[in-house]
Order: structure tokens, then sequence, then C-alpha cells
């Protein structure tokens, strides 16, 4: 489930050398545009791995890509990358000109990946040609890159924040699903219980998209947001510190296992939650295949919005997910925006959500990643209403690594027993700061 817990990285440094030279597929033939129909068309495709291997996902797409073909006569090459190596690979192609026709990205990486040039802009006409702008939830469909701008991504797989409560535990406890930040800490505190190895809350101590991102959506609660208006970096605003505070008081209040600290991008937060080692975990929507993957049933745990203190904005999430783009000089536009359109359909978003335990991308459509008919309207109802997308500005790849990775510092130096202050908060963000403006 990597892929709702990488980032954009840290790339717009190298972006700065990188040519505006798009692609030129090495799976495509031809030297113009398409010809008729696209039939006899080969496109290559990179897809992010969204199942728990790369073989999986070839046992999912294959059937749909040859679908696909029969329906067009346009023939998939499909490259599944592993995330470890998909963000390196795309950089490399926009430089080398020498990629595939269309790909998957991050949704986070969008902003960043247009200011190489290299996409092709979803304006109007290749809007159209995809089933129109109006076919995608639009918190969405916001995350196709820089605002303001013609989209280079539109949305394939949607994910979002929410609350797993472990009911057993609530209800042994006489406890409800908190609807504020004060009541998930004063519960917190109630179903921990160190001796027994026993936290309120699970947590990816270690890794800095999670810091990242909960600074973001707590600092959002807060009223803050990491860039002004003009773009320029805010991160140690009174807000964005109570946000990071927010979630690193996790940590000092001691209702998080401080061996988490060393949980990266991984499976280990899930499954201390599932094995009754957490009353509680802020996770993603696909957490789901690893909870079941690790014996829990979807009636054993409920889901809720991520609470927001007292008076404060209601934010729960970010929209997080996949999105998919088109190389701007690939030989096959028409076909390219064909496959699009077919990917993002509801026939095909019906069924490859299900493997990927994703929330549909398209407008008025059911979830069905789940059975369990109350948590796919919670997720649902959280896509809709109370998730905003990141900062939609080219740098925010550095926000990511940077931000993320002061959080991480402070989460492990709250795990020692020595609780950050705000100012140790301010000073911390005002570092990763700093560190943004000499890169630039």
């Amino acid at each position: 489930m990597k892929r709702r817990l990488i980032p954009a990285l840290a790339i717009v440094a190298m972006v700065a050398g990188t040519a505006a030279c798009g692609s030129s597929s090495s799976g495509s033939s031809g030297t113009g545009g398409d010809s008729g129909s696209g039939s006899g068309t080969t496109l290559t495709y990179w897809a992010s791995n969204q199942g728990s291997s790369i073989d999986v996902d070839k046992q999912v797409l294959g059937p749909e890509l040859k679908k696909f073909e029969k329906q067009t006569g346009i023939k998939v090459d499909l490259q599944v990358i592993g995330w470890p190596d998909l963000l390196n690979k795309i950089l490399a192609a926009t430089s080398s000109g020498k990629g595939p026709d269309v790909l998957n990205i991050g949704n986070t990486w969008a902003p960043s990946l247009q200011a190489t040039g290299a996409f092709l802009p979803f304006d109007a006409n290749a809007l159209q040609a995809i089933g129109g702008k109006d076919k995608f939830v639009p918190a969405s469909f916001a995350t196709g890159g820089v605002e303001g701008k013609d989209p280079t991504s539109v949305p394939l797989y949607s994910l979002v924040y929410g609350l797993y409560y472990n009911k057993k535990m609530f209800a042994d406890a006489g406890l409800k699903p908190p609807t504020t930040w004060e009541e998930l800490q004063s519960d917190a505190r109630k179903l921990t219980d160190a001796s027994k190895g026993v936290y309120g809350m699970a947590m990816e101590g270690g890794s800095y998209t999670e810091g990242v991102h909960f600074a973001f959506i707590f600092g959002q609660q807060h009223g803050a947001d990491p860039f002004d208006a003009g773009g320029k970096a805010d991160f140690t605003s009174p807000g964005m510190v109570a946000g990071v505070k927010q979630y690193v008081d996790l940590m000092s209040n001691k209702v998080v296992n401080p061996s988490s600290v060393q949980y990266k991008n991984g499976p280990e937060a899930p499954g201390d939650f599932a094995k009754g080692k957490a009353a509680m975990l802020m996770s993603q929507n696909n957490a789901d295949n690893t909870l079941v993957a690790d014996g829990m049933k979807t009636s054993d745990y409920g889901v809720v919005a991520i609470p927001a203190p007292a008076g404060k904005k209601d934010t729960a999430s970010f929209v997080a997910g996949i999105n998919m783009s088109i190389f701007k000089n690939t030989k096959h536009q028409d076909a390219a925006l064909k496959f699009v359109k077919f990917m993002t359909s509801p026939a095909e978003q019906k069924i490859l959500d299900v493997p990927f335990a994703a929330l549909p991308v398209n407008a008025g459509a059911t979830p069905n990643f789940t059975k369990n008919a109350a948590e796919a309207k919670t997720f649902q109802n959280i896509l809709a209403e109370r998730a905003v997308p990141l900062p939609l500005v080219a740098d925010e790849s550095q926000f990511e690594t940077n931000v993320g990775n002061a959080v991480n510092q402070l989460i492990a130096q709250a795990a020692t027993g020595k609780a950050p202050t705000s100012s140790d908060i301010k000073a911390a963000l005002q570092q990763a700061q700093d560190k943004m403006a000499s890169a630039g």
C-alpha cells in the first residue's frame, strides 16, 4: 500500500536542468499523430504499483488492457514500476525524451512535474476527449497541477484519511468514536495500557510523508496554509506550529508506542491496529487491505472523520491518490487520450477500485472498495466535503521533504520523553523553511 505514503520528493531543483522535451515513446511507432481510430497503435504505459506486489498489479490490469485492445484495436504495453524507482524513471524520461506514452503519478507530484513542461496539458479539447471535467469528483480533479493552469494530470484512484477505531476496545471502555480532537486525546489516554503493550493510537512515526501529511491537515484545522497567496513559504505561522504540535503531542502524551518512531512507509502501524495493540489508527482507505490481511474483519472496526479541535476548521484529510499523465510529444496522442478515458470511465473504476482499495474518481459514483457501506460512505463524504489538495505550487515537493523530515525529528524527540514545545516546533519549521530557500 505504498501509494498512499510516497510523496512528491524534492524534484524542483532537478527540474531546473530538465528539458521540456516530453517523451519519444519507445513503445510506439509512426512519425505523426494517430491515424483514424488508432487501431494498430501500441502505447507504453507505466503503472505505479498499487497492489501487494507488481505481479498482483499485472494480474489485475492485464485483462482490462486486453479489453481495451478488443474495444479499440489499441495495444497497451504495460510496465508496473515500484515506488522507489518510479519518480527517478519519470525524471529521466523528461530529460532524455525517451519514456512512455501514458503514466501514473502520485497526485502530490503533479505541480512539480508540471513545471518540467514535459506533459500534455488537459485543455478544453483534451478534457472533452476523455469525457469532460464534470465526470470527475471536483476535489480529486483539483490535484491535477498548478492552480490556475490547465492540469497536466487527471485523477485515476482517490484516497483520503479517516480515523479507524477498534469497536470492541471502545465498547469495553464505554467510549464512543471521538467528535473533537480533545475527545480523541482523552479516549487515547483511557485506552492506553503501556504495561500490556496497548496504546490509544498507532503511528508511522518514522514516515516523513505521514509527518507532512498531518502537519498540513492539522495546520489547515488551525486556519494555516504552508504557502502564502504569492506562493512564498510560510511554515512558521502560529497555525502551522499548532498543527504540528497537535500531531507530535500524541507521542509526547505517551498514547503512542515509542518504538513506532521506526515505522516507515510500511504495514507496521496498521498491523498494530489490526492485532489489538492500538485502539485507533489515522490512515487512508487502502489500509483496509492490510487490516484484512492481518486477520481483522471489516465488522471489527469503524471509521469516522479525523476530528478537529473544538471550534476549529473541520478539514479531515488532504486529497490523496494517483493521477494519469500523457507525455506531450507522444506520437499517439489520440490513442493515449482514449486510454485515459477508458481507465477513468465509471465501468473501469468499478472494477479497479476493489483490488486497489480506492475511492472512485467519478462524480456520483458509489464506492465499492469495501462491503462495509458505512465505511464507504464515510470516506466518500470526507473526499467530497472535508478534504483539500496539498499546496498546488511548484515548490510543493520541497515542502513535503523538508517539513516531513522536521516533524520526524520532533516525533523522535518526543519518543525520548522530552516533549517538544511550541518554540521547539517553530524553530524546526524555520529550519525547514531555510533549507527550502537555500535550495531555491
